[in-house]
């Protein structure tokens, strides 16, 4: 497995939107295994195949922690995979959470979404699911979805709060390359 490296904003790649798989294919399911090793080490809960620079409707999703006594033989604990996902319906209520994103490092913020979502994709095998799902997963669902549509969680803020984190990520890069050309 390959650790890919995952686009930042503002790189215009993020705001493509992602085409359809078309067939599972053997290149299919060798990015999928290397967005979850990607993710891992990241480390992320959700990871979406434009983030590492593909633009296919494809996205992963682990919540578990990786360091979890419950881990698989693989160091891995509860893998999903989501190939074509479409948000089918969403309820009324919706709840804060407080989101991050691999493609914007180490900045959060609290973003409004529906708390329960019936949405229908396919499985890494090619089958068909369709199903209502709530809590974190629907939230990380929603947040990896806007992705293959181009959108990022940031687009979720007010102005302000937008910009005030695009500056806070722009001082870490900053303060980041001045710390290891020291």
């Amino acid at each position: 497995m390959a650790i890919l490296p995952i686009y930042e904003t503002p790189d215009p790649v993020l705001r493509q939107i992602s085409s359809p798989v078309e067939e599972i294919t053997p290149e299919l399911q060798t990015l999928i295994d290397d967005m979850f090793a990607t993710m891992y080490v990241a480390p992320g809960i959700g990871l979406a195949a434009i983030q590492v620079g593909v633009p296919k409707r494809l996205l992963v999703i682990d919540l578990q922690e990786p360091e979890s006594d419950e881990e698989d033989a693989e160091g891995v604990k509860d893998p999903r995979v989501f190939i074509n996902p479409e948000i089918l319906e969403t309820s009324d209520v919706t709840v804060p959470y407080n989101e991050g994103c691999l493609s914007v490092p180490d900045q959060y913020a609290e973003v409004l979404r529906p708390d329960r979502a019936r949405v229908r994709w396919q499985e890494r095998d090619g089958t068909v699911r369709e199903e209502w799902i709530e809590g974190l997963l629907a939230v990380c669902l929603q947040h990896e979805i806007d992705h293959l549509n181009g959108i990022l969680f940031i687009d979720h803020l007010s102005r302000l709060k937008r910009d005030m984190i695009m500056k806070k990520l722009v001082k870490a890069r900053r303060d980041g390359g001045a710390k290891k050309a020291a």
